[in-house]
């Protein structure tokens, strides 16, 4: 895929200043309690830094147990932190209180990587759709008349909204969750592996649709990802996560087309390719490069 170019330099959205950060994340440390009762506490994020501009996506990209499904949530509010501050928009968000976190779902919002068990399957989509919206005052009757904009914005038709989960495909299940994302209008989204459950060609559908929507809304992305293939295609800038750090961060055209960080090489030599020699030779280099790494 080819590493998206575009700028957000100097342009910014109504509200907020172009070039400003609407989050900065800052020493922000996570650990979890061992299983024992004496055992000692595991630290997931070891002071991680990190700045998303209002419009922009940031690449956040790593291996399984990295820490970036982590630093997303801690982000939401959605995990406790040890130490370090988020701020959003100028304002301190990590020691939020709940009914402030209430609040801050209008501007933060997240798309989870699972489209089969992020939906209730006993809500019909319209239900799903209207439910954010009730829930931030609207009443029912409004919230209805908004479902039909959201589902034309994903590209799923009307009637749609009287249907069940269990009636769509993975991928436009995750149209669906795109959706509900989208109802309150934020200004950030994190995507947590929004297409990594998917087939290859619905995942090619679902970051078009989401690259769509940033061109449309200006919304800003966290986009979490293990594949630095798709964090190319999408994304501004990358931050390169390894056992709870950034190690390397940057452009994109920088960070995929000359990366400097040992794991980061590592990383693009694990993206798939359809030619298979060209596969097998990226194979042997990633087993050389994780051996030098190891001595």
């Amino acid at each position: 895929m080819t590493p998206r170019t575009t700028t957000t330099a100097g342009v910014g959205t109504p509200g907020h200043p172009a070039g400003a950060a609407l989050l900065t994340v800052r020493e922000l440390r996570v650990s979890y309690p061992g299983e024992g009762r004496r055992s000692r506490r595991t630290e997931v994020l070891r002071g991680v830094d990190l700045d998303i501009r209002a419009g922009e996506t940031l690449g956040l990209v790593g291996e399984s147990g990295s820490g970036k499904t982590t630093l997303g949530r801690a982000v939401l509010g959605l995990v406790p932190i040890a130490s370090g501050t988020v701020t959003f928009d100028g304002e301190r968000i990590d020691k939020a209180a709940t009914a402030r976190r209430r609040a801050l779902s209008r501007d933060l919002q997240v798309i989870f990587q699972d489209p089969y068990t992020s939906l209730n399957p006993s809500l019909t989509i319209g239900d799903t759709l209207a439910e954010p919206l009730i829930g931030q005052g609207a009443d029912t009757q409004e919230a209805r008349g908004r479902v039909g904009g959201l589902l034309d914005r994903v590209h799923l038709p009307a009637d749609a909204a009287r249907r069940l989960p269990r009636e769509f495909s993975g991928g436009q299940r995750q149209r669906v969750a795109i959706a509900r994302a989208l109802a309150l209008r934020p200004r950030l989204v994190v995507c947590d592996e929004p297409v990594s459950a998917l087939d290859l060609t619905t995942q090619r559908t679902v970051l078009d649709l989401l690259l769509e929507i940033q061109e449309q809304t200006g919304v800003a992305y966290l986009f979490v990802s293990h594949d630095l293939s798709v964090v190319r295609c999408m994304s501004h800038r990358v931050a390169v996560i390894h056992q709870g750090e950034i190690v390397e961060s940057g452009d994109t055209g920088q960070i995929t087309g000359s990366p400097q960080h040992p794991y980061t090489r590592t990383l693009l030599l694990s993206s798939p390719v359809a030619d298979v020699a060209e596969q097998r030779r990226r194979r042997e280099q990633r087993a050389a490069a994780r051996a030098a790494s190891a001595d």
